[in-house]
């Protein structure tokens, strides 16, 4: 299924709309917006944004040419206690340019408006509430938690950005997980530049385009005073009742759906200069990135790599190794040695071959390290910069999208996607939260592709189970299940840490009660690429049900479906379901003596055109055995919301079927 298109594009200077501003100003509110105890059009609101308003505008001086400053303002109600959290703000900012100063960042008119007495009481924020903290190299952060708040308080502040970064501006976040009463963005942008405003998400944002006057005064380099006029571009981009964006189950990152409103330079027209192309490509970042000391220079620390290699595959050649075969012992030797930090980033912090000594590095140096291994082993391999699902979606050029590297190596036109960061990836298998659509190819030529991150095979879960069943309606028999591919990498990944006492105890819960014993576990860490398989003996009481001189019996047993995942009537954004997967089920029933099958589920096949999903169940007797397969297939990972219909109704078939029950008559 093809995925829902988040992003609308328009030409700033042609789109318009008539709209009417509202006059929203901070410094006073009133005796009935405080005793206001629930939002008028969202009960459930824990907060609301009264109103948001920002500007962008331009300012110059002689040295620096033009900047920007950006200003905000903001007003949000607090109403109910799970709200109070909306009193704290972080709002992060840029220090790691290389050729422009430092962003700067100061809040003011910080307040918050309590009622007692029936008499609005203020309290303003000191400098106690406000601190800043460097995050790395790059970014710094700004913080402020305003004083007294409860529930039933009105906050408000202000804050100024000024940066030097002309060619994107901030995003401006139209919509949160609380409610906006109105919601504005102001730009004056002198005609000497040219924008494309981006539009993400699904709110109705109105705007409004106008040619008007601009002008700047500042000091010329003999410290007169000059002034600069010119024609100017004035945009308002608004909208009203925004709804919170509500969490919904299956999706990667919710940030990705909020409306947004974000500006980006496309060129600049100085009279008597030519005009300059800002449109940033794929290929700028790529040859920005690869030319950086921290990034390709990297890539070709090699030498103190070749010892080890040379030991590393010396037993192993005369058995005459194939390509693939010394991919694989790179990278489980990469992997096994080095130790992940957990930072983020596709710049080294120590560089390469420290990081080799140590033995621990953050995830650049970890995957360089296995790249400059394999290119030494004759293997072409480079490196895929990877935006994670908690960084966003990286949809439009630029460095800033970016905070992960993996490896792609290819081997007779095959490839294989490889981190070493995370203990049980292996070929082809890589963590979970590197599953973010698409990553970016670089070489050292500055060329580059775009590579898919999503698994386009089927992960499987197969379980098998033999299943006594005795006259009390107990249920007892062996159990079996192998998982493959993401499914055994998650499971040991989630259970790694665990002692096997806790996790049969929780397996004992998620499976409905029941009793474990004869625990056994196989290929839990041996080799990767392969199942994992499971092993135990198992009983219960909870799915057998005597009724006078029937026995009623839960054909999936534990496995049964009770719930269906989408009960909203309309869903907003895509689902996402993170890798194919496949679910079969083998179950067979010994029937007690005395017993004989009355009735059985019907067969059953519910699939959609091209099977993108499918669920099977085929259930036949003979004497005294009852056998059930079911097959559940999800063949995508992600789903357009056109989709979310059929897979509601999908699931409710499922279940449907499911509470037909084996019916077993007393003789």
């Amino acid at each position: 299924m093809c995925r829902k298109h988040l992003v609308l594009f328009f030409a700033i200077l042609i789109f318009t709309l008539p709209i009417e501003a509202q006059n929203f100003e901070l410094g006073k509110v009133s005796v009935s917006e405080l005793e206001e105890k629930v939002h008028p059009k969202d009960s459930s609101a824990v907060a609301a944004v009264v109103f948001q308003k920002a500007k962008t505008k331009f300012v110059y001086n002689v040295d620096n040419g033009f900047s920007t400053v950006h200003e905000y303002q903001i007003r949000i109600k607090i109403y109910k206690k799970e709200g109070l959290s909306w009193a704290n703000f972080e709002i992060p900012y840029y220090v790691g340019y290389e050729n422009l100063n430092d962003e700067s960042l100061k809040f003011s008119n910080g307040v918050t408006y309590n009622l007692e007495n029936n008499v609005v009481v203020k309290t303003k924020l000191n400098n106690e509430g406000s601190f800043k903290k460097n995050i790395n190299e790059y970014w710094n952060e700004a913080t402020i938690t305003l004083p007294n708040v409860k529930v039933g308080s009105i906050i408000e502040f202000k804050y100024v950005l000024k940066s030097e970064n002309i060619v994107k501006f901030p995003i401006f976040r139209v919509q949160y997980d609380i409610p906006v009463n109105y919601s504005e963005y102001r730009t004056e942008i002198p005609e000497f530049f040219i924008y494309k405003p981006i539009l993400t998400g699904y709110v109705d944002v109105k705007s409004d385009v106008k040619i008007g006057n601009g002008n700047q005064s500042y000091e010329d380099k003999n410290n007169q005073t000059t002034r600069m006029s010119y024609k100017q571009i004035n945009t308002l981009h608004q909208a009203e009742d925004i709804p919170a964006l509500a969490k919904e189950d299956f999706v990667d990152n919710i940030n990705n759906y909020k409306s947004s409103v974000l500006y980006e330079l496309e060129k600049t027209r100085f009279p008597e200069q030519p005009e300059k192309d800002y449109s940033i490509t794929w290929e700028g970042v790529a040859k920005t990135i690869y030319e950086s000391k921290d990034f390709g220079k990297e890539l070709e620390e090699q030498q103190f790599l070749i010892q080890d290699l040379r030991v590393l595959l010396k037993d192993y050649e005369e058995m005459g190794l194939k390509q693939s075969d010394k991919l694989s012992i790179i990278f489980k030797f990469v992997q096994q040695k080095m130790n992940w930090n957990n930072e983020y980033g596709y710049y080294v912090d120590k560089g390469v071959k420290k990081a080799y000594i140590e033995n621990t590095g953050n995830v650049a140096e970890i995957n360089f390290i296995l790249i400059n291994m394999l290119k030494l082993a004759g293997i072409d391999a480079n490196p895929v910069l990877v935006s994670t699902i908690e960084h966003g979606i990286p949809v439009f050029p630029n460095r800033t999208v970016f905070n992960y590297v993996i490896a792609l190596a290819k081997i007779d036109e095959k490839q294989f996607l490889l981190d070493a960061t995370n203990k049980f990836t292996t070929l082809n298998i890589l963590p979970l939260h590197t599953l973010n659509w698409t990553g970016r190819l670089i070489k050292d030529d500055g060329t580059s592709r775009e590579v898919n991150l999503v698994p386009t095979l089927s992960s499987k879960k197969n379980y098998n189970l033999l299943v006594s069943v005795d006259t009390f309606g107990k249920i007892s028999g062996k159990f079996r299940v192998q998982k493959t591919d993401y499914e055994a990498f998650r499971f040991r990944e989630n259970n790694a840490l665990l002692n096997e006492e806790y996790y049969l105890e929780k397996l004992e819960n998620e499976l409905n009660g029941i009793e474990i014993s004869d625990y056994i576990v196989e290929n839990k860490y041996t080799d990767l690429s392969k199942a994992t398989s499971e092993t135990f003996t198992f009983s219960t009481n909870n799915h057998a049900e005597i009724i006078a001189y029937k026995m009623f019996i839960n054909p999936l047993l534990f496995f049964t479906l009770n719930k269906n995942p989408f009960v909203k009537e309309k869903r907003v954004m895509p689902i996402y379901y993170g890798y194919p997967k496949q679910e079969k089920y083998n179950i067979n029933f010994d029937i007690p003596e005395g017993y004989v099958v009355e009735s059985l589920p019907k067969t059953m096949k519910i699939n959609t055109e091209g099977n993108d999903v499918l669920f099977s169940l085929n259930c036949v007797s003979e004497g005294n055995r009852i056998q059930i397969a079911i097959t559940i297939e999800i063949n995508v990972a992600f789903f357009s919301t056109e989709f979310y219909n059929g897979l509601k109704d999908f699931y409710k078939q499922i279940i449907e079927k499911q509470n037909e029950k084996i019916i077993l008559r007393k003789l």
